[in-house]
């Protein structure tokens, strides 16, 4: 469990509130991968843009390559997701 606050969807406000609506858009919820990052908004608009760039971007490895080394990263750091 993390330490850090984290904003709840019924006070986010402006930007996290169009970006928690999105999240929730794009998989039904805000994972806390992302509420996480709540306590800054631009940042985590930038972390989101990362992740879709990583996962769906141009790259020499297939999207399933990709899926599978996030499932082994996450694997290996004892992640929940």
């Amino acid at each position: 469990m993390a330490w850090i606050e984290m904003v709840e969807d019924r006070d986010a406000k402006g930007l996290l509130a169009d970006l928690f609506d999105a999240a929730k858009q794009r998989a039904g919820k805000v994972f806390n991968i992302l509420r996480i990052q709540s306590a800054n908004p631009r940042v985590m608009r930038r972390s989101i843009e990362l992740y879709v760039e990583t996962m769906k971007g141009r790259s020499p490895l297939s999207r399933a390559q990709r899926e599978m080394l996030a499932v082994v990263v996450s694997q290996a750091n004892d992640c929940d997701y």
